[in-house]
């Protein structure tokens, strides 16, 4: 196996499987998960070589078709065959290739990464270079930083609309998820041609039902990359998240439950 993914998994129904961004972790679902286990068995994954999942093996790279191969693989050993996937940012990226690649009966993106011009690029690197070097402090000045209002926004002011709404300890985990997160650069770094060329699944016709939401109030991939992935895909809804900044999940749990709901209605409808 690529890589055995950890993961959370509550629920009973139709399989749904979460995909958090670049150097974050699985709990960034936490918001949603109550809800959506109500109506589904969902599985909250952690990315390989992100949160608690080992990186890919020395040798393969962070590319879109292996860790795809990867996901896929871990599909099989949870015993799902072709679940309805959600993601956000990379995880949104990942969740439509997914789909497109004939893994996924639907696909939620939530910003989704992959249709960068090279402007946004630059505007997601002023973002998550800074979020990323800043987590290189000492664990205990994390801490303190997770504990003052002043330091939650400091720390989450790009990614939530709503920072305030996060526990300290929840602060404090993302943040030694984003420090510890072993495959950050790689992932990073492959983005960078996706600023001038897209993957071949994020330039077609979409293969089966797939939402692409975008927050009004995202920092680091800004809602006008959505006319981008009009322009390239035919066949795909579109939904604005209403007050919501790059990770809806906290900012609109409802919003984001719906536009989940929605999209996976569509897969089971003839």
């Amino acid at each position: 196996m690529l890589s055995e993914m950890a993961y959370t998994r509550r629920g009973e129904g139709e399989p749904l499987v979460l995909l958090h961004g670049i150097g974050h972790r699985r709990e960034a679902f936490g918001p949603v998960m109550d809800e959506l286990s109500r109506h589904y068995d969902v599985i909250a994954a952690d990315l390989p070589g992100l949160g608690e999942s080992p990186a890919l093996p020395k040798g393969v790279g962070y590319s879109v078709d292996n860790v795809v191969a990867a996901i896929a693989e871990n599909f099989e050993k949870w015993g799902v065959d072709r679940p309805h996937v959600a993601g956000n940012s990379l995880g949104g990226l990942l969740s439509i290739a997914l789909a497109q690649h004939g893994h996924a009966r639907s696909a939620t993106g939530l910003s989704p990464a992959g249709f960068f011009r090279p402007w946004s690029l630059l505007q997601a690197a002023l973002v998550l270079v800074p979020l990323k070097l800043g987590s290189y402090l000492p664990d205990r000045a994390l801490e303190v930083m997770s504990r003052t209002t002043l330091g939650r926004f400091v720390t989450g002011w790009a990614l939530y609309e709503r920072p305030g709404r996060y526990a300290p300890d929840r602060v404090y985990g993302d943040a030694l998820a984003m420090k510890r997160a072993r495959g950050f650069w790689q992932y990073f770094l492959r983005c960078l041609p996706l600023g001038f060329t897209a993957p071949k699944a994020f330039r077609s016709a979409a293969k089966v039902p797939i939402t692409i939401a975008w927050g009004d109030k995202d920092k680091v991939l800004h809602r006008s990359q959505a006319r981008t992935a009009a322009r390239r895909m035919t066949g795909v809804e579109f939904v604005v998240l209403h007050d919501c900044g790059h990770v809806p999940m906290g900012d609109s749990p409802e919003q984001v439950v719906a536009a989940i709901r929605a999209t996976t209605a569509r897969a089971l409808t003839p």
